[in-house]
């Protein structure tokens, strides 16, 4: 785990504000976190009795170098907060690996330790370190294996563009980062401009902070909603931005056109590794 330490905390203070949240007369029993000390969490004659507060599920989060961090930091606090959950940090070596921004995260696991069988298979989403990643064998190989098994397949921003070059979006609703969201098509999916698309197992982030609202998605498909909005509350997720420009339908003419030329060629190499994934398919 990455600072594993550290999530138990935020693990316990969840399970500790949730119980003070309680009347008095509430009832409690123990649960056990995974790698974590015991909980006490309540028991109420009412709809907070039926929160399936702890679980099982294994989670393997694909990191690589040049990946964007936050793709990868707002997905990761959000599972976090699901107690019993497994979180398996995945790279091609254990090496450091240092994301676009210099920030660096070390992996728990490598392609060939990391479980088979997941409960939510993710890739985060960078530019140039992205494209090397989709062209990678490697990291296209793991992917593909996991997916076959994995009830979710899941990615935020142009992550979803490694998951169509291993083949698994053929078929699906998908989102992306607007700089790659239209090169989805030459991958067999069908690009949806939205925040969080879920289709059959298939679960997209739009780009880099969408990734909360992803994993609050996710969290409420593995456990509630009632689950979710406890995780909203205690990260106090409630986004004001100072500005108005965080989409394509928003932001000043001037700042698109800004952002649109300076992603241009990460956008083009998109396209063309969606042609060359259609040719290989004859299409």
């Amino acid at each position: 785990m990455i600072d594993e330490q550290r999530r138990n905390l935020i693990l316990a203070s969840l399970a500790t504000s949730l119980a003070s949240a309680l009347p008095s007369s509430a009832s409690a029993q123990s649960h056990s976190h995974s790698h974590s000390s015991s909980h006490t969490m309540p028991t109420m004659n009412n709809s907070m009795d039926d929160v399936p507060w702890e679980g099982d599920e294994v989670i393997g989060m694909l990191i690589y170098p040049g990946m964007t961090v936050m793709d990868l930091i707002g997905p990761h606090a959000m599972f976090g907060s699901l107690m019993g959950a497994k979180i398996h940090i995945v790279s091609k070596t254990l090496d450091p690996v240092t994301s676009d921004a210099g920030l660096t995260v070390v992996p728990t696991d490598t392609f060939d330790t990391c479980p088979e069988e997941l409960t939510v298979l993710f890739a985060p989403g960078g530019t140039d370190g992205t494209i090397t990643a989709a062209t990678d064998k490697d990291t296209l190989d793991f992917i593909s294996s996991r997916g076959k098994k994995a009830k979710y397949i899941t990615s935020v921003c142009s992550g979803s563009i490694i998951l169509g070059a291993a083949g698994l979006l053929e078929g699906y609703k998908a989102t992306s980062h607007w700089g790659c969201l239209n090169a989805l098509a030459g991958f067999g999916a069908t690009p949806v401009n939205e925040r969080v698309v879920m289709d059959r197992n298939r679960v997209t982030g739009a780009g880099v902070t969408a990734g909360l609202d992803f994993g609050l998605s996710m969290i409420a498909e593995l456990r509630n909603d009632t689950y979710a909005e406890c995780t909203q509350l205690m990260s106090e997720y409630d986004p004001q931005p100072p500005f108005n420009s965080g989409s394509m339908a928003t932001a000043r003419e001037e700042v698109k056109d800004a952002m649109i030329s300076l992603v241009a060629e990460f956008s083009q190499q998109t396209q063309d590794l969606a042609s060359q994934y259609s040719k290989s398919k004859g299409a």
